[in-house]
């Protein structure tokens, strides 16, 4: 394939808030610069996310400089520092993994509390405390940050156009939250591919993503429906999951930018659907 190309590139400072759409960024080993290294947990240090708590969808968040702003509905913004400093003494889990985090301070768990309509507190992870990725798919050196599993996620504009014909109305990209977007490529192809490159960068596709009824929820409302997950899962579907998208690590660091060349340097023909 040729003329392939990275059409949109993300960031979710905040894991399940509102993510912001960049022209450039930082490539590094835990993920795009920044992502997904805050996380809202319960008193427990349980996470919360859109999965049981769609509003979370509404959390605007921006960086400015040195600090992080957020922004949730019927709320003022709120700014924070972009690298808070102190023990990492928090005790939280991610899915099955449980590691340490800073805890970002009580003005944080406050606005997060009254937004939410329950005690929440925000967290951090700074680089030290990252998690392993799932060494049935990467090498143990392979790290996270508060990502679900792997520190990014790449989908196709052809695979969300052929399911958007599917559908008795079309969704966004947003709904399945990707770092990174390729044009160019027909429906699904994404399915073979193992390594690409996107500008200097070379990123290895590890496992097809699973999803959830995250991708159910409007992220400009909030509201939760039935689509894309139904109809996906006609055609979509392996051993009980629902698939759309890849995780993926890179090697190496550099900067990615919108409009970088994507070259695909290996494949494989295991199909998902």
């Amino acid at each position: 394939m040729s003329n392939l190309t990275l059409s949109g590139l993300f960031v979710y400072p905040v894991k399940g808030a509102r993510g912001i759409a960049l022209d450039r960024a930082r490539a590094q080993s835990l993920g795009i610069e920044h992502d997904r290294r805050f996380m809202i947990v319960d008193p427990d240090g349980e996470f919360l996310t859109q999965r049981e708590h769609p509003e979370i969808a509404l959390i605007e968040t921006a960086i400015e400089g040195d600090a992080l702003v957020l922004h949730a509905k019927g709320h003022g913004p709120l700014r924070l520092p972009l690298r808070p400093e102190g023990p990492t003494d928090r005790r939280v889990r991610v899915w099955s993994d449980k590691c340490r985090a800073v805890f970002v301070g009580d003005e944080a768990a406050a606005y997060l509390s009254d937004y939410l309509g329950r005690r929440a507190e925000l967290v951090y992870m700074p680089e030290e405390a990252a998690r392993r990725v799932d060494g049935r798919y990467v090498s143990r050196k392979e790290r996270v940050g508060f990502a679900d599993g792997f520190p990014y996620l790449l989908t196709t504009e052809g695979s969300l156009a052929d399911l958007n014909a599917r559908l008795r109305e079309a969704v966004p990209m947003d709904r399945f939250r990707p770092n990174l977007v390729v044009r160019g490529a027909p429906p699904w192809s994404e399915d073979a591919w193992t390594t690409l490159s996107v500008g200097s960068i070379v990123f290895h596709l590890r496992k097809p993503c699973s999803r959830c009824n995250v991708i159910t929820v409007d992220q400009a409302t909030g509201a939760r429906g039935k689509d894309p997950l139904a109809t996906l899962a006609t055609f979509r579907a392996r051993a009980n999951r629902v698939y759309f998208g890849w995780n993926m690590v890179a090697e190496g660091e550099g900067e990615l930018c919108v409009g970088d060349a994507v070259t695909l340097l290996a494949r494989s023909y295991d199909e998902v659907g």
